[in-house]
C-alpha cells in the first residue's frame, strides 16, 4: 500500500514546550504507513539529532529562517524580509503596543506582510500540518489535500487584527488544540471556527524524559537546601518576574528554600532587575538555559509553574512523570493541566498567594510525597492522542 504524504511544519527544535511537544509526535507517528517530511524555518536546536531518522529534514528556505533572526541580521540575510518586519514593528508597536499580548500582532503582522516573498513548496502532501502558529506559510505556501493547524495557547489574551486571524485558520480544515481547555478558549475568541477544532494532547514520552534525567547532574543546585524548580522562557507569559516577588514574600516568612529558573528569553533583564528589587540575589537563582534540563527537575522537591497564562505546559506533564509536586496558577486552562489536591496544587494568582501555597507545600513532606506518589500512578505520555490525529489523516 502506498504511503501518504505528510509534511509537519514548525520552528525549530531547540528546548521548548512546543518543541517537545513536537518531538513527541515525531517518535509516535508510524513511519510504516506514512512519509514525513519535516521544514522547519530554522534547522537546528538541541533536539534536533534525536529526531527519528525516517523523517526527512527538509533543507532550510532562507525567508523563513530570517523569520527567526533579529531584525537587524534579517536584513543583512534577506533585506526585503528584514525591512518589512521593521515596518510591520514600527506599524504594530504604535498600534497595539509591546505588551506580552501584543506580541501576537507583532508575529501576526510579520508572516502576513513576508509570506509573499517566500517560495512555495513544490510538492503536493496528502496531509500538511502546521504545528506552530502563526500558520501562514502551511495556508499560503503548501498544497495539500487537508491541512491541520495546532493550538498552543490561550488566545483570550492576545491582542491582535483577530478579524485577519481568524480568515486565515479557516484555510484549515482542522484546527487541533493541545487540551479542551486550550480549545474552549479558542472558541471564545473565534466561535465560527468551533466546528474545525479537535483536542490532540501533547504526546510526551515518560521513558526520553527519565532516561534524560539520569543522564547527568544537576550542577548548581544545593543538595542541603530545599529546592523549587521553575523551567520556561523568559516572557511575561512564566511570570517569573512576579515570582521574585513571592520569593521575598516567602524569605521574609522564613522558609528555607533556593527557587532556581532554567530559561532563556526577551524578559531575562527583568527578571534579574526584580531579582534584585527583591533582594532575593541569595535565593531566586537563574540557572540559565540547559540542553538537558531533566536532571534539575528530578532534583527539585517541588516544581513551580507561576504563570499569567499557558496552553498546555509541557514542563508541567515531565514533572509529573518524574514524580515531582507541582503547583500552578489559575489560569485559564490550569485545570487541564493538573487534578487539585491530587497530582498537583492550583493556587490563586497572586504574589502573595503563590508564596504562601510554596509555603504549606515546603512545610508538609507528607502532601509532597502525596502528590509525587500519586503523579508516578499516572500515564502521562497521551500516545493515545495520536489516533484523533490518524482519523483526521485518513478520513
Amino acid at each position: 500500500m502506498k504511503k501518504k504524504q505528510l509534511l509537519i511544519i514548525s520552528g525549530g527544535m531547540e528546548i521548548g514546550g512546543i518543541e517537545r511537544s513536537l518531538f513527541g509526535l515525531l517518535g509516535e507517528i508510524d513511519y510504516d504507513r506514512y512519509d514525513v517530511d519535516l521544514l522547519l524555518f530554522k534547522v537546528g536546536g538541541e533536539l534536533l539529532p534525536l529526531v527519528d531518522r525516517r523523517c526527512n529534514i527538509l533543507p532550510e528556505i532562507k525567508q523563513c529562517a530570517a523569520m527567526t533572526l533579529p531584525i537587524a541580521s534579517a536584513i543583512k540575510t534577506t533585506p526585503i524580509i528584514g525591512v518589512k518586519r521593521a515596518v510591520n514593528r514600527i506599524i504594530s508597536t504604535k498600534k497595539y503596543g509591546t505588551s506580552d499580548a501584543a506580541t501576537f500582532a507583532l508575529l501576526s503582522s510579520y508572516w502576513r506582510s513576508c509570506v509573499s516573498n517566500m517560495p512555495a513548496q513544490k510538492k503536493k502532501y496528502d496531509v500538511a500540518i502546521s504545528f506552530m502558529w502563526p500558520h501562514d506559510y502551511a495556508a499560503k505556501k503548501v498544497t495539500a489535500n487537508k491541512k491541520i493547524a495546532w493550538i498552543h495557547t490561550d488566545y483570550t489574551v492576545a491582542k491582535m487584527n483577530f478579524e485577519k486571524d481568524e480568515k486565515l485558520w479557516s484555510k484549515f480544515d482542522k484546527i487541533a488544540a493541545v487540551s479542551d481547555e486550550a480549545g474552549n478558549a479558542f472558541r471564545k475568541v473565534y466561535p465560527s471556527l468551533a466546528d474545525k477544532l479537535i483536542t490532540v494532547e501533547n504526546i510526551l514520552s515518560p521513558e526520553f524524559v527519565r532516561t534524560q534525567a539520569r543522564k547527568e547532574p544537576a550542577e548548581g543546585i544545593d543538595p542541603d537546601i530545599p529546592a523549587i524548580l521553575s523551567v520556561g522562557r523568559f516572557t511575561a507569559a512564566k511570570a517569573f518576574d512576579l515570582a521574585a516577588e513571592s520569593c521575598r514574600i516567602m524569605k521574609e516568612k522564613g522558609c528555607d528554600f533556593k527557587w532556581y529558573l532554567i530559561g532563556f528569553g526577551p524578559d531575562e533583564a527583568l527578571i534579574r532587575s526584580k531579582i534584585k528589587e527583591n533582594n532575593v540575589e541569595d535565593t531566586m537563582i537563574i540557572l540559565g538555559k540547559k540542553s538537558n534540563p531533566y536532571p534539575y527537575i528530578a532534583a527539585c522537591n517541588i516544581y513551580a509553574q507561576p504563570s499569567r497564562y499557558e496552553g498546555k505546559a509541557v514542563t508541567v506533564r515531565e514533572a509529573q512523570m518524574l514524580g515531582k509536586p507541582v503547583l500552578i496558577t489559575d489560569f485559564e486552562t490550569a485545570k487541564g493541566h493538573i487534578e487539585d489536591g491530587k497530582d498537583g496544587i492550583i493556587c490563586p494568582m497572586g504574589t502573595e498567594t503563590v508564596a504562601d501555597a510554596l509555603a504549606v507545600l515546603l512545610d508538609n513532606k507528607k502532601l509532597r510525597e502525596k502528590l509525587g506518589k500519586n503523579c508516578l500512578a499516572n500515564d502521562y505520555s497521551n500516545r493515545e492522542s495520536i489516533n484523533t490525529l490518524y482519523d483526521f489523516i485518513e478520513n
